[in-house]
Formats: C-alpha cells, sequence, structure tokens
C-alpha cells in the first residue's frame, strides 16, 4: 500500500489506495485542506465525525497545496506547510483517512483537462486572481472523484469558494452533498486562515478590523440601512481607520450567485479582501445570519 496506516488513521498517496479504502464505506464524510491545519479546519473534521457515526462510515481529509490555484503574484513557494503535524492533529481530531498526493500525480505532464465556471466565479476573487478558481473547481472535481464522499465540507469564510464549488457540483450532477460550516474566529474576530501565520503581533491586531468593518455594516443592517452603497461604505470607513490596512474590495452581493446588489435583504453576503503587511486577508459575514458559538461575542449580525 502506498503510504502508511495505523489502526486509527490511514495515510494514503496513490489514488488506487484511496479507491480501495472508500470501498470498505457505505457513506463517506471528506475535508479537503491545503495543510497547515487550524481550529477552522478542526472544526470542519468534527462536523463530519458528527454527521457519520457508525461502523459502516468514515471520515476522510486530503492535504495538498494545489499549485494550480496559484496565480504567478501569489505565494506558492512561501505557503505554510506542516504535514507531520497535520497529520497529528487529524489523527486526535476522529479522522479515519488522509490522502496525501503528489503534485506530479495530480497534475502530471500533457494534462489538459480543466473545469471553467463563469459569472459565479467572474467577480470578486476571480476578478483579482485570474485563473484562481479554474485551479480550485479542477482539484476539488478531482479529490471528489477519487474519494467519493457522500459528504463534503467546507468552511464558510470562502464564501465564494464554496460558491463556484456548489455551483459545480449541481451543473455535472455530482453525488455528494456540500455542507458549509461556520467561520472559526480568533478573539478580536479575525478569521482563521493558515496565512494568518504572516501575521507579526501589531498585524494580527490591526487584522481584526476585517471583522468590525463586516459587524458594522452588519448594525447598519439591523437598524434599518438597506441601501447595499451605504453599507459598503460603512465597510469602508472602518477599514479606512486602520493605517495597517489596504482595502482590496467591499462587496454586498447574492451570496449564490455574487452578483452585486442594490437592496441587501436578509441573506445578502458582505464580504471583502484586505491586505495587512504581507498577508491578503478574506473575510464576509451574511446578514440575518446567526454566527454560531465561535463568533466574538455571540455576535448576531
Amino acid at each position: 500500500m502506498s503510504g502508511s496506516e495505523s489502526a486509527a488513521m490511514a495515510v494514503l498517496t496513490a489514488v488506487d489506495d484511496v479507491r480501495a479504502w472508500r470501498a470498505g464505506r457505505d457513506r463517506v464524510g471528506f475535508v479537503p485542506t491545503m495543510g497547515f491545519l487550524h481550529a477552522g479546519h478542526l472544526s470542519l473534521v468534527h462536523r463530519a465525525v458528527a454527521d457519520l457515526p457508525g461502523r459502516g462510515s468514515g471520515v476522510a481529509a486530503s492535504v495538498f497545496v494545489n499549485p494550480t490555484q496559484f496565480g504567478p503574484q501569489d505565494d506558492l513557494a512561501a505557503y505554510p506547510r506542516a504535514l507531520e503535524r497535520d497529520l497529528e492533529l487529524l489523527r486526535a481530531a476522529g479522522c479515519h483517512m488522509v490522502f496525501v498526493p503528489l503534485a506530479r500525480d495530480m497534475f502530471p505532464p500533457g494534462y489538459q483537462t480543466w473545469i471553467q465556471l463563469d459569472d459565479v466565479a467572474a467577480p470578486l476573487e476571480g476578478e483579482r486572481r485570474p485563473g484562481h478558481f479554474r485551479g480550485v473547481a479542477t482539484v476539488v472535481a478531482k479529490l471528489l472523484h477519487i474519494v467519493q464522499p457522500s459528504q463534503a465540507y467546507f468552511g464558510r469564510k470562502d464564501a465564494q469558494q464554496l460558491a463556484v464549488i456548489r455551483t459545480m457540483v449541481r451543473d455535472l450532477d455530482m453525488a455528494v452533498e456540500i455542507v458549509g460550516c461556520p467561520t472559526v474566529r480568533e478573539p478580536n474576530g479575525l478569521a482563521m486562515s493558515s496565512r494568518n501565520s504572516y501575521l507579526n503581533d501589531e498585524e494580527r491586531r490591526a487584522a481584526g478590523v476585517l471583522y468590525r468593518a463586516l459587524t458594522a455594516a452588519a448594525a447598519a443592517w439591523r437598524d434599518g440601512q438597506r441601501d447595499a452603497e451605504q453599507l459598503r461604505r460603512v465597510m469602508r470607513v472602518v477599514l479606512d481607520g486602520e493605517p495597517l490596512a489596504l482595502t482590496e474590495y467591499v462587496s454586498v452581493a447574492d451570496a449564490d450567485t455574487l452578483r452585486e446588489l442594490e437592496r441587501a435583504d436578509v441573506g445578502a453576503l458582505l464580504s471583502m479582501a484586505v491586505r495587512v503587511g504581507p498577508a491578503r486577508l478574506i473575510d464576509n459575514l451574511v446578514l440575518g445570519a446567526q454566527p454560531g458559538p465561535d463568533a466574538p461575542g455571540g455576535t448576531v449580525t
């Protein structure tokens, strides 16, 4: 078997071994990651473990830094990696199998098949990171095809990615349920991300401004503001008040299509991308949603 296995968790590198592992289970929950795991990733594993009890079920994860979703200006070489630590965390969280493929096996010489989405992948991150969602959609499709999970778990912090994946699964009639899970936050509201490791203490403090901007707009909405451009302005004003923050965009959009809105009703997606020091950070809130116990102060948006 290509990989290693203990009584608690198999670590596999070959597609055929993953398929053999899957063949012995009725239902599988799957958490795809790029590694350097934090509490947000582990919350997805815990959700999968809770959703799929019983001897006929299994929980799988993958650790793969996907080169095809990084652009020329992105941080592929610098992206943090800690595989042995990741494996220990996944084992402790109750994962049964981890797929750790090699880039040369996922995208061998001569590889030429890609998944390209149109409207939902075009704005926001798609506009600023050309080719990013082509890489994301393709690698997720490959992983879903290999693992064949009944459910796959993704964090809501990457709201556009979640919309892209849901659209792809719907359009390609994939037999998998995509489960979106709450964003896990640090005490100052900063959404947990592997890229937070790039921040020093002062930058990490400053990065809390993203959540403050989102919650300020959500408070204005609760007070009756429905004009989407005014909500964008609220976010910009808060972000502009932090000297270490450089705003790339703020958005008030439909959560499914990512089209910008003129009027913000329940379910509208507030999102933003902001550079703080060396890190490019994204975050979002859905208007009218309960953010869950991970939100600082239990704020209702």
